[in-house]
């Protein structure tokens, strides 16, 4: 069945209740490799109860770790999208968070199809989903970017291009982060156990020749390593991240990002980052492209 564009735009939003613990959120870190050099520097305020800090990326698993128990992560189940999994990617993923997130909680997630865009062959679909702590105050913004084959010819609106691409110049810091043949298997534990990042039959039937890291790992890689090497360690300074996911990555292989400052900082002292990741030990295979990153003085 096509997507119904307009069933889905006109649809109220899938409100649900979710809670995480401190337990979900040290393993997300340690997922990302947080403390993978405990000998010399253990990252205690990333894997240690005590004092905290929450990466603001984990709110794209918040809700689905260890303390969701048994129950399925959220599919793609809207009103008006019905579309082959199997013929679905991840495109891209936006995340804009309000303020430091608590390292343990619970939250009111509401979601919605924001826009459906005619590629031709494919719709891309545009979720957004908004968290509001239980004080009522508004948590983070998400936006899941899903590229359905097939589903495009509906004779819609294929939006705007992107402009944000990495810039022609030498970029002002490049970051290397290394992965682990373990990597993929400790991150699914979040939530995501889809097999196509654990067993190598199922990532053969899906044409890769071994199982890959996921794309929200790789987003997460990012976002640690622009905290450690850009933001001194603060995860309170990375307020948003965008990207879009160009090329998979093997667990056990590195990403290396470049960052460039995109201009100068606005009046506040926020200020923008253009970031583009890469495999070296692929010939720099693109893994996150037209990618921005928000920090805060």
């Amino acid at each position: 069945m096509p997507i119904d564009r307009d069933k889905a735009l006109r649809a109220d939003p899938a409100v649900r209740e979710i809670r995480w613990t401190t337990r979900d959120v040290l393993l997300y870190h340690l997922s990302l490799g947080a403390g993978a050099a405990a000998a010399t520097d253990p990252e205690l305020h990333l894997t240690y109860e005590k004092k905290l800090m929450v990466l603001p990326t984990f709110a794209l698993v918040a809700g689905t770790g260890p303390s969701a128990g048994e129950a399925p992560a959220p599919g793609l189940e809207m009103p008006g999208i019905d579309v082959d999994l199997r013929a679905v990617l991840h495109a891209g993923q936006g995340l804009r968070v309000h303020r430091p997130l608590p390292a343990s909680g619970t939250a009111t997630l509401r979601s919605r199809v924001a826009e459906v865009r005619d590629k031709g062959k494919a719709a891309l679909v545009v979720l957004e989903s908004s968290a509001t702590g239980a004080d009522g105050e508004p948590l983070w913004t998400t936006t899941t970017r899903i590229w359905a084959r097939g589903e495009g010819g509906f004779g819609g609106d294929p939006g705007p291009e992107e402009h944000t691409a990495a810039p022609d110049r030498p970029a002002d810091t490049v970051l290397t982060t290394a992965t682990t043949p373990q990597q993929a298997l400790w991150y699914r534990l979040n939530g995501d156990l889809n097999p196509l990042h654990a067993d190598p039959a199922f990532a053969r039937s899906a044409g890769f020749e071994q199982p890959i890291l996921h794309g929200l790992a790789s987003y997460g890689l990012v976002a640690k390593a622009l905290v450690d090497g850009v933001l001194g360690g603060d995860v309170t300074r990375l307020t948003g991240l965008t990207v879009r996911f160009a090329g998979p990555l093997v667990p056990g292989e590195s990403i290396v990002t470049s960052v460039w400052r995109d201009g100068p900082p606005d009046d506040d002292g926020t200020q923008r980052l253009l970031l583009h990741a890469a495999c070296p030990e692929r010939d720099d295979a693109p893994v996150l492209t037209h990618a921005t990153a928000t920090v805060r003085p």
